[in-house]
């Protein structure tokens, strides 16, 4: 299944996927944190026939009833699938210099090139962690990219 991603200005960023029925359904991600559920009319392809808005907590635990804990599964496949690009797990450990601070105070990406694409905190998964995502020390990261990408993101939280 193919998903369409369109940088929204000032916005964010709107994903878009065709059902087997042929339909299609939008998810645009606001920078606030909040995200809109969106289903397009299949006569007119630019029309919205539904629109749900969620708080950041009610996207969280819908992505978890719809199988977030598989996240990791597959972007674990799709590292098989691409040579060079490897997927992950890095703990933040409890003396760690980030944990009561955000992802973005990290410059992860920045400084690496490696993606955080989860974050475990316990049984709770949040699904595409935004800059603003609070770390918890024993949080564990869900990286993707390089080798020595992940190494850094490593070396950054101190694991």
């Amino acid at each position: 299944m193919d998903v369409t991603e369109t940088l929204l200005p000032g916005v964010g960023i709107r994903y878009e996927i065709t059902l087997s029925t042929g339909e299609r359904v939008g998810l645009v991600a606001h920078r606030d944190g909040t995200f809109d559920l969106v289903v397009y009319s299949t006569s007119d392809p630019d029309a919205c026939t539904g629109l749900l808005s969620l708080s950041q907590a009610e996207a969280d635990t819908l992505a978890e009833l719809m199988g977030a804990p598989r996240i990791a599964e597959r972007f674990a496949d799709l590292s098989r699938e691409i040579p060079g690009l490897v997927a992950a797990q890095v703990e933040i450990p409890s003396d760690s210099l980030y944990a009561g601070h955000t992802l973005g105070d990290t410059r992860a990406r920045t400084l690496t090139g490696a993606s955080v694409v989860a974050l475990v905190r316990g049984e709770r998964i949040i699904a595409s962690p935004g800059p603003d995502t609070e770390l918890e020390a024993r949080d564990v990261l869900v990286v993707i990219g390089t080798e020595a990408g992940i190494a850094g993101v490593r070396r950054i939280v101190g694991a």
